[in-house]
């Protein structure tokens, strides 16, 4: 059965590459949920033909799914600035990431996007640390690296974020508008920090809310040693290139006459 158009004010942006499986059954679960969605798909030439599943739910879900083939593997900050750049060329309010292997539950994406809307927040981040940890079927050397690995980035940083490398986020669009994406270099994992940090330096509402992370079922891990070295240099980097930088939102949101600077009145 064909479905019908569903405007909507949200668009969940997913990077794939060899996501076959995964992708043929992410879709139709997020397109079930009670809250519409609009999918775009960002793939980097997967030699398992991921771009032809998605081509073919095309027909079912018309003007709900999208698809950007892109010529090589290009990375994953790459991917989300150009989705981002999709959807502020369009009226999307709320900007979603996710991954395409299920570790991020389909149906937390209504939590994400109700929080991010009802709470006044700018920037919704799916913490798999901030309630313990909320991790399923990974080794206990890859919770502990993950883990550490957090803790080391927020004592470099100084966020107050518990989970800095989650790619399970929502985002408003004065958020991504305010960011200068085409300043933005990181290809790697070190993307997800990076995109947090800038948010916090430019005094946005940054929240997180507890998910469960489930290893994958399907596929390959893309992770590797040289992310995480890539990662690490980069945040020392980043953080040195801060102290020579001003931030300032574009479009501060209006105050009321009332208001103080603590927003109390």
């Amino acid at each position: 059965m064909k479905d019908s158009h569903h405007d909507t004010d949200a668009l969940v942006i997913i990077p794939t590459y060899n996501e076959k499986e995964n992708i043929a059954l992410l879709i139709p679960t997020i397109f079930a949920l009670e809250k519409s969605f609009h999918i775009l798909v960002i793939d980097d030439s997967s030699p398992d033909g991921t771009a032809s599943v998605v081509k073919d739910l095309q027909k079912t879900y018309p003007r709900r799914l999208y698809l950007r083939c892109r010529a090589e593997k290009l990375g994953l900050g790459t991917a989300y600035i150009e989705g981002f750049r999709f959807a502020l060329q369009r009226d999307y309010q709320y900007i979603l990431t996710m991954d395409a292997d299920f570790s991020h539950a389909p149906q937390d994406l209504v939590r994400l996007y109700s929080f991010c809307q009802q709470a006044s927040q700018d920037y919704v981040i799916g913490s798999r640390y901030i309630s313990g940890v909320n991790v399923i079927n990974w080794p206990l050397r890859r919770v502990l690296l993950s883990y550490w690995a957090n803790s080391l980035v927020r004592c470099i940083t100084g966020m107050p974020i518990r989970d800095t490398t989650a790619g399970f986020q929502c985002y408003k669009r004065k958020v991504l508008e305010t960011l200068d994406l085409e300043a933005i270099r990181s290809v790697g994992y070190i993307f997800q920090i990076e995109m947090k940090f800038l948010a916090c330096k430019y005094g946005f509402q940054v929240s997180e809310i507890p998910i469960v992370f489930t290893n994958r079922v399907r596929g390959q891990s893309k992770m590797s040693q040289s992310i995480i070295a890539e990662a690490f240099i980069g945040v020392i980097q980043m953080k040195i290139v801060s102290f020579f930088k001003r931030y300032h939102q574009k479009n501060p949101p209006p105050r009321s006459p009332n208001s103080t600077a603590n927003g109390l009145s």
